[in-house]
């Protein structure tokens, strides 16, 4: 017992003695709400997230911006025009201030609770949560500085790949198969600072890889080095994955489209998910003279601040 309490003893002294000089890793990004914290953690004391797989990839080192920009690919998307927003060259196409003003809307509500990583899901399929995800990440990296990882977490109807224009795989799946680290299934394109996690090879039981708890870690890891973390997921009425990324995530934002989704629909999709957790519902699908005045007044701003200009 003796010696024991020795080697016990001279750990305390030499952690004493090194966590004055230790500091912790950073990178040059506008402030997040929670303090970065990129060591790993000590294998004594974390308990398993996930069942060990033999051989399984995991990036050792600290994780930085420098880490983040040499391990992830950058690929040559070609975004489809119609439905990618702000990839299309055209800043003041329809529907690009709804999205600035939604952003506007999503920061205020992260000053009265923490909110990062946001699940977007609606009640049934082709309701435009992809649209939605996929526009949202977009518009929140147009801001200088900001970071912004967008998820395809719809393993089993996966559209985020195409609407952008690039690969599928390696992606999310293979992570959650442990075939794959953190850094290798995510890409780039040609918006500065918006990544992206494909959905990866086809996964035959999508409930349970989501819930293996390999999800949580990837997204612990890599939350310090993003402003924000968009997932698109399944719709919650059909299937039980979006209750299941929703325990993972700060917030859901449901998507319902207009003179589409039954009502009934959209109640037993919100039920799906805590109070606390619905941080909005977007109305989606709206017809062009919906909202005259609004489009006027923008139109009308746009070409006032363009003659100011010239």
């Amino acid at each position: 017992m003796s010696r024991i309490h020795e080697a016990l003893k001279k750990a305390e002294q030499e952690r004493a003695a090194t966590q004055g000089s230790s500091t912790s890793p950073s990178f040059a990004t506008t402030p997040v709400a929670d303090p970065p914290v990129f060591a790993e953690r000590p294998a004594a004391t974390a308990e398993p997230l996930a069942p060990a797989h033999a051989g399984m990839p995991a990036f050792a080192g600290p994780f930085s911006t420098d880490t983040l920009l040499a391990r992830c690919a950058q690929l040559e998307w070609k975004p489809d025009p119609a439905t990618m927003l702000f990839l299309n060259g055209d800043d003041n196409a329809r529907g690009t201030e709804e999205f600035r003003t939604l952003r506007s809307r999503l920061y205020h509500l992260r000053e009265k609770m923490p909110l990062k990583k946001l699940l977007i899901t609606s009640a049934l399929p082709r309701e435009g949560k992809s649209f939605m995800s996929s526009n949202l990440a977009q518009v929140m990296v147009r801001q200088h500085g900001r970071r912004a990882l967008l998820i395809d977490a719809d393993l089993r109807a996966p559209r985020l790949h195409l609407m952008l224009g690039t690969t599928s795989d390696p992606g999310l799946s293979d992570y959650l198969l442990g075939k794959n680290d953190e850094f290798s299934v995510m890409q780039r394109g040609p918006l500065e600072n918006l990544f992206f996690i494909p959905s990866g090879t086809g996964a035959t039981d999508p409930a349970e890889l989501l819930g293996n708890g390999r999800l949580k870690l990837l997204l612990q890891r890599v939350e310090p080095l993003f402003d924000w973390i968009i997932i698109d997921s399944p719709p919650a009425v059909a299937v039980s994955d979006a209750s299941v990324l929703a325990k993972a995530c700060d917030g859901v934002l449901m998507v319902v489209r207009s003179n589409s989704t039954p009502v009934a629909l959209a109640r037993k999709a919100r039920q799906e998910f805590p109070d606390e957790s619905l941080v909005g519902v977007v109305l989606n699908g709206t017809s062009a003279d919906a909202l005259p005045y609004a489009r006027y007044y923008y139109e009308s701003y746009q070409k006032k601040a363009t003659t100011t200009r010239a």
